[in-house]
């Protein structure tokens, strides 16, 4: 007789390609992966899964038994969630990933009420800064900052994100405040590490434009670059997100050379062909309203408004 967990472990397996990440995954050991696995291809009679000691891969039968195995474990998620839903709970695993800096400092304390609200919802949130593949993973969604350009996910618009150059009040006390593009070229710069180029890429009024300068600090990780502008190490370019408790405070000054990257946006997304769960609607609705509209990060353009 097949069991449903022997199913959802061969779907991870497949997913991600690896027992261990398959473990981790469902939170078991290596050896109850494995060993669901091997029980689930005698009951079936057949192999599922090429082993080597490098890769596994997909057998003919395993890739013919993953699309309807797959479509199993959601049929028997959404059902779960239905009957939870008319009782008004919210139930079950819900995995999401999201940015490391945003998760830190946003998207813990935005969520702790829902999950006080609904304590059998089992949150899994995963904080990583790489683009991870939000099907293959096997997360039913992820928080991004940016631009929506994958044709595979489906988004909810969470607020609206724009980078700022930022310095502290020390260094532009020492090297001058930049007002123009010449200018900030001439100053050093803590630029993110997966950027590539030590440049700020910018949208000035006759088009795009990169201004170089000289590299204080490469780093990829939103915290140290906005610790080291307050160190006074440099300019930064920072989404306000990361920087606006900052710029409320003092600790960091706003830079107007008359350039700034393209407006972005911070959005949650989900696989296309995933049914919007209840679950699912219920963190978008969470997270707008606790970042709220403007978002309560951006506080600081009040000081900067001018008085009427």
């Amino acid at each position: 007789m097949l069991k449903l967990d022997a199913i959802a472990g061969f779907v991870a397996v497949a997913e991600s390609r690896s027992i261990s990440a398959a473990a981790r995954r469902l939170r078991l050991s290596k050896s109850v992966v494995s060993a669901r696995l091997a029980d689930l291809e005698q009951t079936l009679g057949t192999s599922l899964l090429h082993r080597t000691t490098r890769k596994l891969s997909l057998t003919e039968d395993g890739a013919a038994f993953l699309e309807r195995a797959t479509r199993i474990l959601h049929e028997v998620e959404a059902a779960t969630s239905e009957l939870a839903e008319r009782r008004g709970e919210l139930v079950g695993p819900l995995r999401i990933s999201a940015p490391v800096t945003f998760g830190r400092m946003h998207l813990g304390p935005a969520l702790y009420p829902l999950l006080a609200r609904h304590p059998r919802l089992e949150l899994t949130l995963e904080l990583d800064d790489r683009r991870v593949d939000a099907a293959a993973d096997g997360y039913d969604a992820v928080v991004r900052h940016g631009v929506l350009d994958d044709s595979r996910l489906v988004a909810w618009h969470l607020a609206p994100s724009q980078r700022l150059l930022v310095a502290s009040p020390d260094y532009l006390a020492r090297h001058g405040t930049p007002h123009d593009l010449e200018t900030l070229g001439r100053h050093r710069g803590i630029f993110y590490l997966n950027r590539g180029a030590a440049d700020w890429r910018l949208q000035a009024p006759d088009g795009p434009v990169s201004v170089q300068a000289a590299t204080a600090l490469r780093v990829n990780n939103g915290d140290l670059s906005r610790d080291a502008a307050i160190a006074g190490l440099g300019i930064a370019l920072l989404p306000s997100f990361i920087v606006g408790d900052a710029l409320l405070a003092g600790s960091l000054h706003r830079i107007d050379v008359g350039a700034l990257p393209a407006p972005e946006s911070l959005y949650v997304a989900s696989p296309v062909g995933r049914r919007a769960s209840a679950k699912l609607r219920a963190l978008v609705d969470c997270l707008r309203q606790a970042i709220g509209d403007p978002p309560y990060w951006d506080a600081f353009r009040r000081i900067d408004a001018p008085s009427s």
